[in-house]
């Protein structure tokens, strides 16, 4: 594999708050179980959810759930199931805002659950920046090696769309 095929990106940043496994078999295309009914309610929700907003928007190789702009104001949006990923989404979103901040545009994450009915701001904060910049190079690390990290057990492992090929 060459070394520009391994990149970091937002979807890698999501999993690296959850499982250091999944980001390997990610960046290596080793995808989820797509009949996995937690991921087939994600993309409902994601598709169903916020129907006024403009959706799945792409900007480079970033790609968010909504844009919008108020008062001036950009807003990107990224929609999900469940607070219980809150961490992961909240980095997942920093990203994308550090990444458009870098080609110069300044904008505000709004983070999503609406089956919660709950939302959540993000702005890009200095102390993001850095734990982005160490969460980048551990990822590398992780994306780099030759075989997945072993197995770990965690809260997440029983919705999870890898559970099958981790635990069989």
């Amino acid at each position: 594999m060459e070394d520009t095929e391994l990149k970091v990106n937002g979807t890698l940043i999501w999993y690296y708050y959850i499982c250091k496994r999944e980001v390997w078999l990610m960046a290596h295309n080793i995808g989820p179980d797509q009949d996995n009914p937690n991921i087939d309610l994600g993309r409902f929700i994601q598709e169903n959810a916020y129907q006024r907003d403009k959706k799945e928007i792409s900007v480079g190789n970033l790609k968010f759930d909504v844009l919008k702009k108020v008062d001036g104001q950009v807003i990107i949006g990224e929609v999900k199931k469940s607070s219980k990923f809150e961490a992961s989404a909240r980095m997942q979103l920093a990203y994308y805002l550090l990444e458009l901040k870098n080609k110069g545009i300044d904008a505000v994450g709004l983070l999503m659950f609406p089956g919660e009915k709950k939302r959540e701001e993000v702005i890009l904060t200095d102390e993001l920046r850095d734990e982005l910049a160490s969460a980048g190079e551990a990822i590398l690390d992780i994306i780099y090696r030759q075989k997945p990290p072993k197995v770990e057990k965690s809260r997440f492992c029983s919705n999870c769309g890898y559970r099958e090929f981790c635990w069989s």
